[in-house]
């Protein structure tokens, strides 16, 4: 019960690596909004757990979507003490110069503007209680960028550094900030990185991970409940990779 007593806002946790992360938070103790833009995984991943979980349907491009969430923590639960920005998209495996404007704004906003979005949303509360934890969901193709994935890779990097620099600006006011890196899971966003899902795709990208599997939501939640943790109080600015060992 490591997280007990701590209220938690976890973006796009209706289904993959969110999906892990929100299950461990509520199993360590915690209260959780769900904060999701599908309504019915939200429902579905928030049923599962009672009433230490409430979905909530908003966009993390939006400001108004995280001061929503940050609202709903205060009134429902009473209190708020971490935000885990999770919600991410990719685009499917292309030349850099011909991903569309569309696909790169959608990757700024959801990737990077969200991280933005939360800090306007919440820092001013945990300086307010000297006291908050962030944790940014960023990527191996940050650290160690894979081809035809070039505006994915870079936003990840940008979530890196705005780690560190957010951690550095913010350990004044006891506010710690990590990240996670972990190498493509399981999950809905898999087959975008790979552009197709077949047993021979799978086994290139297996080949890339020493430990020879992918990553699973469990292993994420498990890593994001360490560093949230009062255990994990003297860990800032670290984007720990979560990939077996991919990146070594």
């Amino acid at each position: 019960m490591r997280l007990e007593g701590k209220v938690a806002i976890v973006t796009g946790g209706g289904s993959g690596f969110g999906e892990g992360i929100v299950r461990k938070f509520v199993a360590e103790g915690a209260k959780v909004i769900l904060l999701d833009r599908d309504e019915a995984n939200g429902k579905r991943v928030a049923g599962d757990l009672g009433a230490a979980c409430l979905p909530l349907v908003a966009d993390v491009a939006q400001l108004s979507g995280m001061e929503a969430a940050r609202d709903l923590a205060q009134s429902t639960f009473g209190g708020l003490h971490i935000l885990v920005n999770n919600a991410g998209v990719g685009h499917l495996p292309a030349p850099m110069e011909t991903i569309d404007d569309a696909a790169f704004d959608r990757i700024a906003s959801v990737n990077m503007r969200s991280i933005y979005n939360g800090a306007r949303a919440l820092v001013p509360l945990f300086k307010e209680q000297k006291a908050g934890v962030f944790l940014n969901v960023a990527s191996t193709g940050g650290v160690s960028p894979r081809p035809n994935l070039t505006w994915y890779n870079a936003s990840k990097g940008w979530v890196i550094t705005a780690t560190r620099g957010m951690a550095v600006e913010l350990a004044p006011f006891g506010i710690r900030v990590n990240a996670i890196n972990p190498v493509a899971g399981d999950t809905p966003l898999l087959a975008t990185f790979m552009g197709e899902d077949t047993p021979e795709v799978r086994a290139k990208f297996l080949s890339t991970i020493p430990l020879g599997r992918f990553s699973t939501p469990a292993d994420m939640g498990n890593a994001a409940a360490f560093l949230c943790s009062e255990e994990a109080s003297m860990i800032t600015g670290v984007a720990m990779e979560v990939d077996g060992g991919r990146c070594i």
